[in-house]
């Protein structure tokens, strides 16, 4: 699989208005769904963010600090995407925005008709194997692009910014594959049900908190189960049990989204990089950025770049 970050068009660049430098706002209508481009041109906090729609947010460049409820908060990086629900209530964080480096997000807002019209299609043509009927969407559900979902936002991008006389029904044919693919994508999460839920209360959470303040150091499972005053095999269960996934690839999964930032900087060596992300050899690095991101961290970082020299 190759890149899965999303890139504007020039022409789209060109022809947008800047009217805001936070959360700066283009919008394109349709009969079953809005386009919107938000870009953030300075450092911002708690800014705060909500659609009376489902929403498929994906990052397209830089870097949010996510707050949604009472969650935990987790990075937003380009490459990833977000559903959730309509009127859910989002405080977002810019630490990185500039004006030579601006912070882009494209939010879809889908209607529920819509997504309900593909769920009978699905149910009376294509049923799950173990016969269980397709529900709603997994809402709060954070994923990484895979090539497929990538080309569908990219070619949507440029269906709802072109003049056609027929570009509601493009849109209304590549919404369907996209809820379809979506729904089937559960697997490529990048946290758990679980995971995202950990809240305040959770023992957990001084753990998951240490670890991302800690990623770029050496952690390991004995130090850890010492912050839960528990013992390491127990310390190990109960974070799977809980999380659905084990300390390392939780680490692990903290330490490519943290890569992912850090590559977007031009002047970083790959091995800058992988340091500073708690790595201790690049050949890991290598390994885990690409069964995570599907791509090689040199070639991520080079895609990156080209695709700024369009702005």
């Amino acid at each position: 699989m190759k890149n899965t970050v999303i890139h504007l068009a020039e022409n789209f660049l060109k022809g947008r208005r800047l009217e805001t430098m936070v959360e700066n706002q283009t919008s394109y209508t349709m009969n079953n769904a809005a386009m919107h481009v938000f870009e953030t041109h300075e450092q911002a906090a708690s800014v705060l963010l909500k659609f009376e729609q489902p929403v498929l947010a994906s990052m397209i460049q830089g870097k949010k600090i996510m707050h949604l409820r009472d969650y935990e908060s987790f990075d937003f990086l380009p490459g990833e995407s977000l559903v959730l629900p309509a009127n859910e209530g989002m405080c977002i964080d810019f630490p990185e925005a500039m004006a030579k480096n601006p912070t882009r997000c494209l939010a879809m807002a889908i209607s529920e008709d819509k997504i309900n019209k593909v769920l009978q299609f699905m149910n009376e043509n294509m049923p799950k194997s173990n016969k269980d009927a397709w529900g709603l969407m997994d809402y709060n559900f954070h994923f990484v692009n895979d090539r497929g979902i990538y080309q569908i936002i990219q070619r949507l991008l440029f269906l709802f910014s072109e003049e056609h006389p027929s570009k509601d029904l493009f849109v209304d044919n590549m919404l369907r594959e996209l809820i379809i693919r979506i729904l089937q994508t559960n697997e490529r999460k990048i946290y758990s049900n679980a995971t995202l839920s950990i809240k305040k209360e959770t023992r957990l959470t001084e753990v998951i908190r240490y670890i991302r303040d800690n990623v770029h150091k050496s952690l390991t499972v004995d130090a850890l189960s010492k912050i839960a005053c528990m013992s390491p095999s127990h310390f190990y269960r109960t974070f799977k049990l809980e999380l659905g996934i084990s300390p390392v690839e939780f680490i692990n999964n903290e330490r490519i989204k943290l890569a992912v930032g850090l590559l977007q900087d031009p002047k970083r060596s790959i091995k800058d990089v992988y340091l500073d992300c708690g790595f201790e050899s690049r050949s890991y690095f290598n390994r885990v950025f690409k069964t995570r991101q599907q791509i090689a961290p040199g070639e991520y970082q080079s895609k990156i770049q080209k695709s700024r020299f369009l702005d």
